[in-house]
């Protein structure tokens, strides 16, 4: 593989753990995507590994990305239907004012979801910092995961 190439798959990486920031970019599906663009060109046993290797662990980081925001979103009891529209709250919010706006209209709503449902402001202020920690919890794992993942590539490449 040409150094133009690897640049390439290490820019693809890149974006996806970009992407990971940024709600709506399968950012661990571009990561896997750049290391079986690179397997696919190096056909070691080494990229085969780190392939293997990488499916494994993306996986896994995709049922525990799932289990335990849900368990803390039980714990805050924040229904999912309110979830539901404040995530249509943060795509209004994308559109209406792009990029910052998908936060703003996600936490905004969520926000007003949750007064609505609660009466009070300190309890619906309590319960959306409760469903952003989650949320946050989330997106640090499957970040971590993306990570290990590039250094493994990483690793693999400068040993190879």
């Amino acid at each position: 593989m040409s150094v133009w190439q690897l640049v390439a798959v290490g820019l693809v990486m890149l974006l996806g753990l970009l992407g990971v920031l940024v709600p709506g970019i399968p950012g661990p599906l571009i990561v896997w995507a750049g290391v079986l663009w690179w397997t696919l060109s190096e056909k070691s046993s080494l990229a085969w590994g780190v392939l293997i290797g990488a499916t494994a662990v993306l996986l896994l980081n995709q049922a525990v990305k799932w289990l335990l925001p849900a368990r803390n979103l039980r714990a805050a009891g924040a229904p999912y239907r309110t979830l539901f529209l404040a995530g249509v709250a943060g795509i209004v919010g994308f559109v209406v004012i792009p990029v910052i706006g998908g936060l703003l209209g996600a936490v905004g709503g969520l926000y007003l979801l949750e007064r609505v449902r609660l009466g009070s402001h300190g309890d619906a202020w309590a319960s959306t910092r409760t469903v952003m920690r989650a949320i946050g919890l989330s997106v640090l794992i499957e970040l971590f995961v993306c990570l290990l993942v590039f250094g493994a590539w990483a690793g693999a490449v400068l040993a190879g």
